[in-house]
């Protein structure tokens, strides 16, 4: 019995061995990413189990499909993702067209020809999601001068992006799934509330009591 156990790990091993060194680098890249997103959402966000059969594609815009005036302000840095977002004001919720562009240090969420809030990695203090299907994603960031606030955004391929973003600001640790509602800083030490509910058709909107409500 004590070499057919044996004998049988062997087997396994080698199978094991045979299979990694027949992976091409992008399959390696792919499989890299769903570890991360199964770390992060598994079991905690409605939708996860039907991403694992999608792939991540490497970015989802491509460098050149940036204005040229932000390539201008951003070079030097080497662009790793841009995806297409709604981004929601954090006074008035008021949802604008704009595009989230991820380099090897920073987040930049841009619109058309203008940088409107950059987020240096190193100082990204953690990302929120809600436990259901809906795709908001909440990039806190310090309380300081340089920053406006957190950044409300609504990413159409939320586990992608989130996971993307994970991976290069290296932060796995810090992103939360919760559940109800979560707290955001507006600026000015000035926190807003999101409240995140079920309903028949998908809506992001201001209620009456002034916050703003997903569902």
């Amino acid at each position: 019995m004590q070499t057919s156990e044996m004998l049988r790990k062997i087997c396994v091993r080698n199978l094991v061995r045979k299979y990694c060194r027949g992976l091409t680098a992008e399959r390696k890249v792919q499989l890299q990413q769903k570890v991360v997103t199964s770390a992060v959402f598994s079991g905690k966000k409605e939708g996860y189990l039907e991403s694992l059969s999608q792939p991540f594609p490497e970015t989802r815009l491509k460098e050149n499909d940036l204005n040229p005036k932000v390539l201008q302000l951003i070079r030097g840095e080497n662009i790793k993702y841009v995806t297409p977002v709604i981004k929601y004001d954090r006074n008035g919720f008021k949802a604008r067209e704009r595009l989230l562009v991820l380099t090897q240090s920073s987040a930049y969420v841009v619109e058309v020809a203008k940088i409107k809030q950059k987020i240096e990695y190193s100082t990204l203090k953690g990302i929120s999601t809600s436990n259901l299907s809906d795709g908001i994603v909440v990039i806190h960031v310090p309380e300081d001068n340089k920053q406006k606030g957190d950044v409300i955004l609504q990413c159409e391929h939320v586990f992608e992006t989130v996971t993307k973003l994970c991976i290069l600001a290296n932060k796995q640790s810090v992103v939360k799934v919760v559940k109800g509602s979560l707290r955001f800083r507006v600026g000015s030490g000035k926190e807003g509330t999101m409240v995140f509910t079920v309903g028949p058709e998908p809506q992001v909107f201001k209620d009456k009591t002034g916050q703003l409500t997903v569902v």
